[in-house]
């Protein structure tokens, strides 16, 4: 268990708990470790610490190490520039992931590995839009504020949506690990879904990647583990801002049935992960499965800012007070001036990590932020394997990564707030398709 100490956090309460989620396969010399972590995200910085310390305990190589955030937002966000209650809770949550191998690695046994495919396509939406107006918007529900001058002024409207301004990923992928028993010890889902929860933030909890652990546990009658690798993501949701209700019924469906739609969406997504997995026949079974791992220390590009931007940026934090209320237009130009100070700050590169395995006949790629669908689907359409996973959120967080083509539209929010330079999504295409096909050679 992950949970951290309320109080100092000024959580309320914790709904349910987080946990740290540990799988370990070994085939002939190769062990790998898949990292399921409850958080909003995790730096590489604390993920480096984590594995340094899981390879001290248990001998696995730190480069075979996985760990991925779910990124529910009911959870610390724990990054490089953690201090004070976040650096205590950064350093015990090192011991913990250690811990969770260290246990792992324990109760290695004989087991199976099947696989398939299914999928989900109703609970993922597209959540950047393009409006009559021009912009593209992401989650556009009617937001109004007052001005200065105490007059209402409407950012935008549900009712000026067009169409979407992306695509979806529906599919569902299930690896499902069987002791000699046939009996589940491990079942890894991965879907491109970015949260469920909506505003209580106040409020701890794993969302609904804990619900899906419980759901799926339930429809099998047994205990084993159950971890959901987050797909990528970055301009998805699950609400479908298309749909003909009121703006008024959209807020309360949001604000009021908050754990209700976890649940719900849980236990669809939980149900078809179980199909597929009750549809692999014993010849989809494999006892001799080859591993193989690669790495590439991706030297990551931060968008070039002028002197005149950091300039301006500066003036706007200074001058944009914190707003109550997102979505709205001062709220976007604070978070465009953070981002530009961000890139001066941190820029003009950074060394990340993404990672490949090879489970048999399955890919596995781990990405190191809130990557775009797009750019997910395009390595799971290049890949030379039959079945490809693709995580986000492992082993660092870079931030949003969108396409090209999203950096030369109207930017949105997550435009806005990306440090990527231009090209960044194709280098990272490029180098996760050619990982693996590094890995079936």
């Amino acid at each position: 268990m992950i949970t951290p100490t309320t109080g100092k956090w000024q959580w309320k309460e914790v709904h349910d708990d987080l946990y740290a989620k540990a799988v370990v396969l070994k085939s002939g010399e190769t062990t790998i470790a898949i990292v399921s972590l409850d958080l909003g995200s995790l730096g590489k910085e604390v993920a480096d610490v984590a594995k340094a310390q899981a390879q001290e305990l248990t001998g696995i190589p730190a480069e075979n190490i996985l760990i991925a955030a779910t990124h529910t937002h009911y959870a610390p966000f724990v990054g490089r520039a953690s201090e004070g209650v976040a650096k205590d809770y950064a350093d015990s949550l090192t011991d913990r992931i250690a811990d969770a191998l260290w246990l792992a690695n324990g109760r290695l046994a004989p087991a199976m590995l099947g696989h398939g495919s299914g999928s989900v396509p109703d609970e993922v939406f597209n959540r950047r839009y393009w409006m009559k107006d021009g912009p593209v918007v992401f989650n556009p529900l009617e937001v109004s504020y007052q001005d200065e001058a105490g007059e209402m002024v409407y950012a935008w409207k549900k009712s000026d949506i067009v169409r979407p301004a992306g695509p979806t990923d529906p599919e569902v992928g299930v690896l499902a690990v069987l002791g000699e028993d046939w009996k589940p010890i491990a079942v890894l889902a991965n879907y491109a879904l970015h949260y469920v929860g909506g505003p209580h933030y106040d409020t701890m909890s794993a969302d609904y990647f804990g619900y899906f652990e419980r759901a799926l546990q339930r429809m099998a009658g047994a205990d084993f583990a159950a971890s959901m690798l987050n797909g990528t993501c970055g301009d998805i949701n699950n609400v479908d801002y298309m749909a003909s209700k009121s703006a008024e019924q959209d807020r309360l469906d949001y604000e009021l049935s908050t754990f209700y739609q976890i649940e719900r969406v849980s236990n669809v997504v939980a149900a078809e992960v179980f199909r597929v997995w009750q549809g692999l026949r014993r010849s989809c079974y494999a006892r001799e499965v080859p591993l193989g791992v690669a790495n590439d220390w991706f030297r990551f590009q931060y968008r070039k800012v002028s002197p005149e931007e950091v300039t301006r940026a500066k003036e706007e934090v200074l001058a944009t007070p914190e707003p109550h209320a997102p979505n709205h237009l001062k709220w976007l130009e604070r978070i465009r001036a953070s981002a530009v100070l961000d890139c001066a700050e941190h820029g003009p590169e950074r060394v990340t990590q993404i990672q490949a395995f090879r489970l048999g006949d399955i890919g596995l790629v781990g990405l190191p932020g809130e990557i775009f669908v797009e750019i997910g689907m395009a390595i799971k359409k290049n890949s030379p394997f039959k079945h490809t996973l693709v995580g986000e959120l492992a082993n660092d967080n870079i931030g949003y990564l969108p396409t090209d083509k999203a950096m030369d539209e109207p930017p949105s929010y997550e435009v806005l707030t990306s440090r990527a330079a231009v090209g960044t999504a194709p280098a990272m295409v490029q180098s996760a398709v050619g990982l693996l096909a590094q890995l079936v050679n």
